[in-house]
């Protein structure tokens, strides 16, 4: 058949409409609120910014919400659809409650690049801040049953690699995986929910490998493509 220029022009707009409805892209966690989830403060950071010190200065742009933090490490150029277009030079403020059913020692992994930190009940229990490429830093806390808070600020300095997961094994469990609060819910009930009045006695748990998630291909579409240059 052959093409007119009305065919042509008709076909030119449905391919900018596909594209327009493309979904975008969340890496870090998405603008809709999970009510048992956790939630992240975005922060502009200066170029001069070398650790998560530099926070406490700063007020947030606006919140992402995610059950997990699973970026393994890989290029990052999308920013944050409804908050901010900035891919490098920024913050991440995660916050939220878990519920521990089974009371003993929970060993945690976290994986970043660049600086992160692990908080339980306001105790920190990992640290691998600073400015670096995807490194591991592990740490355990003993849990008593019941709800527990959870803090985990990130940030990433210079392009492209970004790097952010958190992981936990359970007493007796020698695999860690990703950290989710879907897991770690509360129950229905918990006012009617009892634990043991003393924690079970220590188990020989073995430290959890320094292992590094396989690097990720860059998500493919036409959004990120130019904001190489963009610094908002």
């Amino acid at each position: 058949m052959r093409s007119t220029p009305r065919r042509v022009a008709i076909l030119a707009l449905g391919a900018f409409v596909l594209q327009a409805q493309d979904p975008p892209i969340a890496v870090f966690g998405t603008t809709v609120v999970i009510p048992a989830g956790l939630k992240g403060d975005i922060y502009h950071l200066p170029h001069s910014t070398r650790s998560l010190a530099e926070l406490a200065n700063l007020k947030p742009l606006g919140s992402i919400y995610t059950a997990s933090l699973n970026v393994p490490p890989q290029d990052f150029s999308y920013g944050f659809p409804g908050v901010t277009s900035r891919f490098e030079w920024f913050a991440i403020d995660y916050s939220g409650k878990f519920w521990i059913e089974n009371p003993g020692l929970y060993r945690f992994r976290l994986i970043s690049d660049d600086g992160a930190m692990l908080y339980i009940d306001g105790q920190l229990i990992v640290d691998n801040d600073g400015v670096h490429s995807p490194e591991v830093r592990r740490g355990s806390v003993r849990l008593a049953g019941g709800s527990h808070t959870i803090r985990v600020p990130y940030f990433q300095g210079p392009r492209d690699t970004v790097a952010l997961v958190l992981e936990v094994a359970g007493p007796g469990e020698g695999e860690p995986r990703v950290f989710s609060t879907e897991e770690f819910k509360p129950p229905s009930n918990p006012e009617q929910w009892r634990f043991p009045t003393a924690l079970p006695p220590p188990v020989e748990d073995r430290d959890l490998d320094r292992w590094l998630p396989e690097r990720r291909a860059a998500p493919s579409g036409p959004r990120g493509k130019n904001r190489r240059n963009n610094r908002r």
